[in-house]
């Protein structure tokens, strides 16, 4: 393995975690709604689970109501269960086919928990993109040691891992500021 093996390794990974990290700020819901909400509900569909989106049309009516129109007649009332049951504190109302999905409006106090749990998601992270560094560093100090690379190859590696962990974390903090001030945004 080289280190231009090794650094694209790592790049690749990073853009994993920060996309792993923009899924987990998706779920976080902000007090307006957006289909993407539904999408970790998952239904009962003869026997095996599946996401709502699978077995419905998922669409917003206005800035803070979801439709979930089922296309099969059987299904609404499963959806409307799967939904109030998840932990998204979402109470689905039954119109014939149509579910309506309000959502409530966030208190202070949960606005807060709720950009504690995204620190908490960012945080986690972080943490991954720095043990990505740490095991790049380690592979290149290992070819040092064999004798593949030069020290002075080594010391161009780990500052290269270096800049490329402070601009991944510098992406974190950005999303993470960013969700904050939309949840915050009354």
């Amino acid at each position: 393995m080289s280190i231009a093996d090794i650094r694209k390794n790592a790049e690749q990974k990073m853009a994993r975690t920060i996309e792993s990290y923009k899924g987990e700020l998706l779920k976080i819901r902000t007090g307006r709604a957006h289909p993407g909400i539904l999408d970790q509900v998952h239904v009962d569909y003869y026997g095996s689970m599946v996401p709502i989106s699978q077995v419905a049309n998922v669409t917003l009516l206005d800035a803070r109501t979801i439709s979930v129109q089922p296309w099969e007649k059987g299904m609404g009332a499963k959806i409307e269960k799967a939904i109030r049951e998840s932990d998204l504190g979402l109470n689905p109302s039954s119109q014939g086919d149509l579910l309506r999905v309000p959502m409530p409006p966030l208190t202070e106090e949960r606005r807060r928990d709720l950009t504690k749990v995204v620190r908490h998601a960012a945080e986690e992270s972080r943490i991954a993109v720095r043990n990505l560094r740490r095991d790049a560093n380690e592979h290149a100090k290992k070819l040092m040691k064999d004798k593949e690379i030069s020290e002075d190859e080594e010391r161009r590696s780990l500052d290269e891992m270096q800049k490329l962990t402070d601009r991944t974390i510098a992406e974190i903090d950005r999303l993470t500021t960013t969700k904050e001030g939309e949840i915050m945004a009354v």
